[in-house]
């Protein structure tokens, strides 16, 4: 009696051995499904984390550029305009200068015109170191206005041209064929291929 009891008793401690062992095989378990979903959620934050600070250096990165791409289009577009100012101002400077020498000429002219006249107007017989010497300014001055791109525009003789000839009567000539330039009354000059002051002439008819 007292074997079989013994025996009963033994069975019960296996019994509960084995359901203490279940039971820690389980909590094992459980504790491993819970270590890894915790480990699965850990690394699915730090990806997360990741993938968001990737997407925020991702958009600054985009931002640097765009704001990059900016500032080289507007330093290109100043240095154009810069381009065009100075072009413009040269181009001005250069007008203004063209004008003021063409004022300039337009008065020194007459002087010229007064020149020819007085030299013109001394005989042969007449000429001495006076005439020599007014000659030599007169040839000096013609000189100077010639190396500025003053030149004299060709009239007598040649065919009646309304853009560098000013008609202010007509003649009868022999000598020269209908619209032809048969006197020179003033002597006219051009500037740098632009006409200053036309001549003025007497046409054959």
């Amino acid at each position: 009696m007292a074997e079989k009891t013994e025996e009963i008793l033994n069975e019960e401690i296996k019994e509960e051995a084995v359901a203490e062992e279940k039971e820690s095989t389980a909590e094992e378990a459980v504790d491993e499904t819970v270590n890894e979903n915790t480990a699965e959620a850990v690394d699915e934050k730090e990806a997360t984390e990741k993938k968001g600070k990737k997407n925020k250096s991702d958009k600054k990165l985009v931002a640097l550029e765009t704001k990059n791409a900016e500032l080289e289009d507007r330093v290109m577009r100043q240095m154009a305009e810069f381009e065009n100012f100075r072009k413009r101002t040269e181009k001005e400077k250069a007008t203004m200068f063209e004008m003021g020498a063409k004022s300039v000429i337009e008065k020194i002219l007459p002087v010229v015109d007064n020149f020819e006249r007085g030299l013109a107007s001394i005989g042969e017989d007449q000429r001495g170191p006076v005439y020599d010497g007014m000659n030599m300014i007169y040839k000096q001055l013609m000189d100077e206005l010639d190396k500025i791109g003053v030149k004299p525009i060709e009239a007598l003789g040649t065919e009646f041209n309304p853009d560098l000839h000013n008609a202010v009567m007509q003649v009868e000539s022999e000598e020269f064929e209908e619209g032809m330039v048969a006197q020179e009354l003033q002597k006219g000059y051009t500037y740098k291929d632009n006409v200053v002051r036309h001549s003025m002439v007497a046409v054959a008819q």
